[in-house]
């Protein structure tokens, strides 16, 4: 007789395990959205808390939207864009430090940053903040380095790769170790390694200050394009497809790429799979070109390192999606992740919400640990010396940052506060117990005139209150001059109505980010009028010389 129990695995716990798709409602839809139609192997959107940005389609050049994040809904014909490429627009990311900075790569071989204000564009911005100028074919892939400030890594069409210094405009260095064109890019968690893979079928890890090559190996044998994210500091997940052009997935050691820890054969599907991470709840998204779903995974530290929990099943198919970070997620619905998928058929990008469950709808703290904050962990300069940080953390339940560098203070802290609510807690054991002798006939009436007397001093202050907003809303309407006025601000509680000091900080950081970006954009503008002049004298002189000749 066979044993059947031997036979059955049982199901494997997760919180994950019953994750859902949530689609939006129809009024919240960006809706009559001229989608690009390009067929570049890119996302074609990018999301942060403040803005979602798409690339579109507009004759002679290339543009992307950007809108507020709760602008839904259907989108004007003349609204303002992003217009100051020359060639179609192929990637765009946002800053993970200023949710106020874009970056954009084009056809024209350029990478531009552009500031956005919070309020949104009102008119078309075709003046950018600065211009990165180096590769000499197009730009396809951008991304931003997770710690250091102001890094950008590029790869173009040259089969160059590039480290950026967004601020100064300068190249930190040029990695050229690639025989053809490179499908994707991604760093790690501290940024300490830069992982591509190339149309030469190979995957590599590349130390991104030095330019070499860690390690590298043949990733998928497909002949289409493989895409490479980092799970961690040390692990690679990449998608691609086998001989037979069955799609698939491999988990990588970035020190040993010669063969993967474990390969999974997906489906037959001709799309290519786009990787999302999320380094909170360790799992992992997949979503193709072509496709109506989306699968997710959940990663593990042991063999066979990834497992399937479900899938999101649409009937409409998608062109590109946008993550949003995780600090823009809601923590009351209990989502755990947002995408932003652009469909192929309509005009129309569509929010998808990942939502655990959750009858209560209390703060969890399980789905939300730390996630990375808007901070950056050090300069460009200093990543660049040899210098590595992770990155900065912060509460979503508190949005404070919390520095895991000192993971000693952090402990103190921790220590600290378990000891203060101990002490409040059994506070009342130290205190003195005062018997009460009056008699037991007495304390009705007692009662009824200390009740007196607190409902006589609630209705004076009531009273008060009146007479003081009574008083500020007479010398607001007198001027600065007059005596009576200066008088009443003196003895009036008029500075209570004020902004409190963390807006007043927040409201001038804000300014000084404006004013800082305002004082770039007309240095760029006095150079650019610079060059022309000298352009225009040394025309002027060559046409004195054919003159005299």
């Amino acid at each position: 007789m066979t044993n059947n129990t031997s036979l059955f695995r049982g199901v494997r716990s997760s919180k994950f395990r019953h994750v859902y798709g949530s689609p939006s409602r129809r009024e919240e839809l960006y809706d009559n959205i001229p989608i690009t139609r390009n067929a570049h192997d890119s996302n074609f959107c990018a999301a942060n808390p403040k803005f979602v940005a798409i690339v579109t389609e507009v004759a002679g050049g290339g543009a992307f939207v950007v809108l507020p994040i709760n602008k839904t809904g259907r989108l004007d014909l003349n609204t303002s864009k992003v217009t100051g490429h020359r060639g179609p627009v192929l990637d765009v990311k946002w800053n993970p430090f200023n949710d106020n900075i874009i970056a954009s790569c084009s056809d024209d071989c350029t990478i531009k940053l552009w500031y956005i204000p919070d309020s949104g564009l009102s008119c078309n911005l075709n003046e950018w903040l600065i211009e990165l100028r180096g590769h000499r074919r197009r730009v396809g892939y951008i991304e931003w380095h997770p710690t250091a400030e102001n890094v950008i890594a590029s790869s173009g069409f040259d089969y160059m790769v590039m480290l950026w210094d967004a601020g100064t405009g300068q190249i930190l260095n040029t990695i050229d170790c690639h025989p053809d064109i490179v499908h994707s890019l991604a760093f790690n968690r501290d940024g300490t390694r830069l992982a591509t893979t190339c149309k030469d079928k190979k995957i590599r890890s590349i130390d991104p200050r030095s330019g070499l090559v860690v390690s590298e190996g043949i990733c998928h044998e497909g002949s289409r394009s493989c895409k490479v994210i980092y799970l961690d500091n040390e692990r690679l997940l990449t998608t691609g497809f086998s001989t037979y052009s069955d799609r698939q997935i491999a988990i990588w050691n970035h020190t040993d790429l010669s063969e993967p820890l474990h390969r999974v054969n997906i489906d037959s599907s001709s799309g290519i799979l786009f990787p999302y991470y999320d380094y909170d709840t360790r799992m992992v998204y997949l979503a193709g070109k072509g496709d109506g779903n989306i699968r997710y995974y959940e990663i593990v530290d042991e063999s066979p390192y990834i497992h399937f929990l479900n899938q999101f099943i649409s009937g409409c198919p998608q062109k590109g999606f946008g993550m949003m970070l995780k600090r823009g997620c809601s923590v009351s619905r209990c989502e755990i992740m947002r995408f932003y998928k652009l469909h192929t058929t309509r005009n129309v990008c569509e929010p998808i919400s990942m939502i655990v469950p959750r009858k209560s709808d209390q703060y969890q703290h399980d789905l939300y640990p730390d996630t990375a904050a808007p901070v950056p962990a050090l300069s460009a300069q200093e990543w660049f010396n040899g210098i590595s940080k992770p990155p900065v953390l912060m509460s979503m339940k508190t949005g404070v940052s919390v520095k895991t560098h000192k993971p000693q203070a952090f402990v103190s802290n921790e220590a600290t506060r378990n000891d203060t609510n101990y002490r409040m807690k059994f506070a009342f054991l130290s205190k003195e117990t005062v018997p009460d002798y009056r008699p037991l006939d007495m304390l009705p009436e007692i009662e009824k005139i200390q009740k007196t007397q607190v409902n006589q001093n609630t209705r004076f202050q009531q009273i008060q209150q009146k007479l003081n907003n009574s008083l500020v809303g007479k010398f607001t309407n007198m001027t600065d001059g007059d005596e009576e006025c200066n008088n009443m601000k003196e003895n009036s509680n008029y500075n209570d109505n004020l902004k409190n000091e963390y807006q007043m900080k927040k409201a001038f950081t804000r300014q000084c980010e404006e004013l800082n970006m305002l004082r770039k954009q007309l240095a760029h503008r006095d150079r650019r009028i610079q060059d022309l002049e000298d352009l225009v004298s040394t025309l002027q002189s060559q046409l004195k010389v054919q003159r005299l000749q």
